[in-house]
């Protein structure tokens, strides 16, 4: 006699929950691009959705209480040239958004809280190296402000978005790039290429560490790291069915699993959960929602079940694990966009009779507070991600979390140029020895300069050395560089002043002239109108180009005038 033994696990019973249409958002214009990209992201404040805009590229910001329908006229993040790609929340600000474009350019956007009131076309900074277009922007998950962006291109650049520059260039990729992931502590990251490989990468060196044939299809594929290292793929086989796989990253050509799902054309796009070792399979066209989950035991990747929607979905979001309600015992937040302009809310809910907060479902999650800065990290200097307790966060209206930090703005400094070293306008002193001429973001305070996390530095002479604005000691050499600069600009002026007063002398002299002629010529008209006599006319002499001389009548002359009934004087 045999029987089946069920596996236990908590999550076994977890079921999606579709929110009230009027608790949903309705009325959007979801972008048509053919790009593979979910067109969505959420954080715990905001709704980010990619849409359709006349004359560029734009996105809608939304707060999670406005819902209902969406005024047609609402207010867009809209500075894009060409259509926008791809869109990512900033990790450790709620308030910072990163978009990447068709037009070349990614931007990185302040929104305000509560929401925008206007359009707004000028982002904080411009991140302006690919020379194609952009269908990737990523955020480092544990250090400050380094976001990583992957363009038709074939290359990956990470920057340093408080300073806007460039800390690493990596051109490895013979083609396309389709996805890119940080492992945990930001240290490597994977990459899905259209050459049908999967590449692991040092991020700060550009250096290959393992390569592999991730699945022999020829359409898309997307690669993620878990959180204790295996990597998790997604892709199509030669037949064209989807399928996913489980890989060590020292064995990356040999999957520890690989597994066929379906037949469906749409690029599967992997949602991972660290908390849980969920995964959630959303394909772009599907109108299914499969989770999986990861255990260390065969078959290692576990169905567990899925959502079913009638319509099938455009664009979809996953909200972060502090965005949540544990109150309802809530794993997950999808927002789904349907081709009809919904935006569906789903929860999946694990069901559980007790009302108390469930330790076993929410450890310690992301939090929204880096661990180490842009510069430590290019440096060398890996950290794992902040965590913060869900027990005692702090609750809005409807469950949503609300930092316990004040909210900060994203303050770029740009490194200093030439015009920078230019010295202060003035009196002339001599030689300054010692002074400092210090270049600061734009919307600095006049008593303090606002650093990228948001924190108020003071520029007193003691806290000069720890600021990120690069100080310039003007000598006298440079003093006596830029003398001999300006007296060359006054020589060169003087002279130009000197043919500009030349050529006027000649315009009037010319205007003089003309004007006798035109004279003698009303005079001529007059003493000949009352009778014809014998008096021969005035002759003008005729000068043609080629320097000989010839005898006209009345105003059928040659390219050269000379008027011998003139006095000398009047020429």
């Amino acid at each position: 006699m045999s029987f089946r033994v069920v596996r236990s696990s908590k999550f076994r019973h977890v079921y999606g929950q579709a929110l009230k249409r009027e608790q949903c958002y309705d009325n959007i214009r979801v972008s048509k691009s053919s790009w593979d990209s979910t067109f969505c992201a959420v954080n715990p404040k905001f709704l980010a959705i990619i849409v359709e805009s006349a004359g560029g590229g734009a996105f809608i910001v939304l707060p999670h209480n406005k819902v209902g329908r969406i005024a047609a006229d609402h207010a867009l993040v809209g500075g894009h040239k060409g259509p926008v790609l791809d869109i990512s929340w900033c990790p450790h600000n709620d308030n910072v958004i990163a978009s990447g474009s068709e037009d070349c350019v990614v931007k990185v956007w302040q929104i305000p809280d509560g929401g925008l009131s206007r359009t707004i076309t000028e982002p904080v900074v411009d991140l302006v190296y690919h020379q194609r277009r952009v269908g990737l922007v990523l955020w480092h998950p544990s250090a400050l402000n380094v976001l990583l962006t992957a363009g038709s291109d074939n290359l990956i650049v990470i920057w340093n978005v408080g300073t806007g520059e460039v800390l690493v260039r990596i051109e490895c990729h013979p083609d396309t790039i389709y996805s890119a992931c940080w492992n945990w502590d930001g240290s490597q990251l994977v990459t899905t290429c259209k050459d049908k490989k999967i590449r692991i990468l040092n991020p700060r060196s550009g250096e290959m560490l393992a390569e592999a044939i991730a699945h022999e299809g020829s359409k898309a594929t997307r690669a993620i790291f878990l959180r204790h290292g295996l990597i998790f793929t997604t892709g199509f086989n030669r037949s064209s069915e989807r399928q996913y796989s489980l890989r060590a990253p020292d064995a990356l050509g040999d999957p520890i699993v690989m597994v066929d799902l379906d037949t469906s054309n749409g690029v599967m796009f992997p949602l991972y959960d660290p908390d849980t070792n969920l995964i959630y399979l959303c394909g772009k066209g599907d109108s299914v929602i499969r989770y999986f989950e990861v255990t260390p035991e065969q078959p290692f990747v576990h169905y567990i079940n899925q959502f079913q929607t009638p319509d099938s979905q455009r664009a979809i979001g996953l909200m972060p694990k502090r965005g949540c309600d544990v109150s309802t015992c809530e794993l997950a937040r999808f927002y789904r966009l349907n081709n009809s302009g919904l935006c569906q809310v789903i929860s999946m809910i694990v069901p559980r009779k007790s009302e108390l907060f469930q330790e076993d479902l929410y450890p310690d999650t992301l939090a929204d507070e880096a661990s180490i800065s842009a510069e430590d990290w290019i440096s060398g200097s890996d950290a794992d991600p902040q965590l913060v307790s869900l027990k005692d966060r702090v609750f809005v209206e409807k469950g949503g979390y609300v930092s316990q930090s004040q909210s900060t703005t994203l303050t770029v400094t740009k490194k200093s140029n030439v015009l920078d070293k230019m010295p202060p306008r003035g009196p002339k002193s001599g030689p300054v020895a010692g002074a400092t001429a210090t270049t600061t973001a734009s919307s600095a305070t006049s008593n303090g300069a606002t650093a990228a996390n948001g924190t108020t530095q003071s520029t007193s002479p003691a806290n000069t050395n720890s600021q990120q604005s690069e100080t310039v000691i003007i000598s006298g050499v440079a003093e006596q560089a830029l003398t001999d600069l300006r007296t060359k600009f006054e020589d060169e002026f003087r002279k130009l002043k000197a043919i500009i007063v030349k050529h006027e002398n000649r315009i009037r002299s010319l205007e003089a002239t003309m004007k006798a002629m035109a004279d003698r010529g009303a005079t001529d008209a007059t003493d000949s109108a009352p009778l014809i006599t014998s008096t021969p006319s005035p002759t003008i002499v005729g000068t043609n180009q080629t320097g000989t001389t010839h005898d006209e009548q009345h105003g059928d002359g040659g390219s050269h005038y000379t008027n011998t009934n003139l006095a000398p004087d009047e020429v």
